[in-house]
Order: structure tokens, then C-alpha cells, then sequence
């Protein structure tokens, strides 16, 4: 079966939590109640990953990015300074989501962002 990697970087496991004026109330169980209704809708598989560590982000991707349909991510802060993670999105997919290795950049939607993203992936 096809696989989309829902990958989502340091303090995503805060959400809800964190600035909820900003973020919401909404948790990151939420998100991933949400993503897999969204991913049974499609007919594909999702993995998950949140980590506030980039070095298992970057070993997580190079193991599971390979014959998958593509990678959701939101790097939280990683976005701003990351080469490392940004050279693995390229070295592990010559077109993702994220950034310059991106082939869309999805932002500032919320959950709508992933379940977006998770549509383009999945009629690939």
C-alpha cells in the first residue's frame, strides 16, 4: 500500500499546549486522529515521527523515505537554520514538502496543511 511520512519537528509535541493564542488548542494526538481518518479517506498508509531531535528526524527519513509517496513535514524551528535536514530532503527525495527541497510548501493552515498535502501526495 502507498505511504505518506508525517514527520513533525521540535515542540510540535507541545501543541495545544504551547501558545494556544497562536496554535491552538488542538494536540498533536489530534493531528494524528485527524491525518490517519485522512489517510483511510485516500487509500494510502501514514507513518509518524515528532521528534525534538534533529539527528532521529534525519535517520528516520533516510530509512523510511525511500518508496514512499512523499514526506509532510513540518520542521517547527529546524525551518529556519536546518541544512542538515534540508540536505537529507534532497539526498532522500529529489521533491518534497518542505522549503527549497519542496515541490509545494503548504504554511500557516494548521491541520488543514497536512490533510492538503497529504491530497496532492496521494493522487501521484
Amino acid at each position: 500500500m502507498k505511504r505518506i511520512l508525517i514527520v513533525n519537528g521540535p515542540n510540535l509535541n507541545l501543541l495545544g499546549k504551547r501558545e494556544p493564542h497562536i496554535y491552538g488548542t488542538k494536540s498533536l494526538a489530534d493531528l494524528t486522529k485527524v491525518v490517519r481518518a485522512k489517510a483511510r479517506e485516500l487509500g494510502v498508509q501514514v507513518s509518524f515521527i515528532q521528534s525534538n531531535h534533529e539527528g532521529e528526524l534525519i535517520d528516520f527519513l533516510q530509512k523510511e523515505a525511500p518508496g514512499s509517496l512523499g514526506i509532510v513535514i513540518n520542521p517547527g524551528a529546524l525551518s529556519h537554520y536546518s541544512l542538515a535536514l534540508f540536505d537529507c530532503l534532497q539526498a532522500v527525495r529529489s521533491r518534497s514538502v518542505t522549503a527549497r527541497a519542496a515541490r509545494g510548501v503548504i504554511t500557516g493552515l494548521g491541520f488543514t496543511g497536512y490533510l492538503l498535502a497529504m491530497e496532492y501526495l496521494a493522487q501521484e
